[in-house]
């Protein structure tokens, strides 16, 4: 697998940044970290408390990244379908998909 460039790791963060202020007001922000050809996203909320949401396996283009959704039960990301039916999207479809899983319901 191929590592990202300095220039995506930054349009990534850039990326998610935008959209979590958007789309997803629950979040404080966003905090992405990258190992090798991985991104990891994590979601801070507004009392400080950090969750894991995802890990984006960068497969050579900017707009389009694989998607694994974080699974606390096992502390592991898992290879997951996104919505579209597919295992790869933009980073923006991937973080609606786990926020909408992680930060909606009924006791929230």
């Amino acid at each position: 697998m191929p590592t990202p460039p300095p220039s995506t790791k930054t349009s990534l963060a850039q990326r998610l940044s935008a959209r979590a202020r958007t789309a997803w007001p629950q979040l404080a922000s966003v905090h992405v970290r990258h190992r090798g050809a991985f991104a990891y996203a994590d979601g801070e909320l507004p009392g400080g408390d950090v969750i894991k949401l995802m890990r984006l396996p960068y497969g050579g283009s900017a707009s389009t990244w694989g998607f694994a959704l974080y699974l606390a039960s096992t502390d592991t990301y898992q290879d997951t379908l996104l919505p579209t039916g597919t295992f790869a999207g933009t980073p923006e479809d991937a973080l609606d998909c786990a926020c909408g899983l992680y930060l909606t319901g009924p006791d929230l």
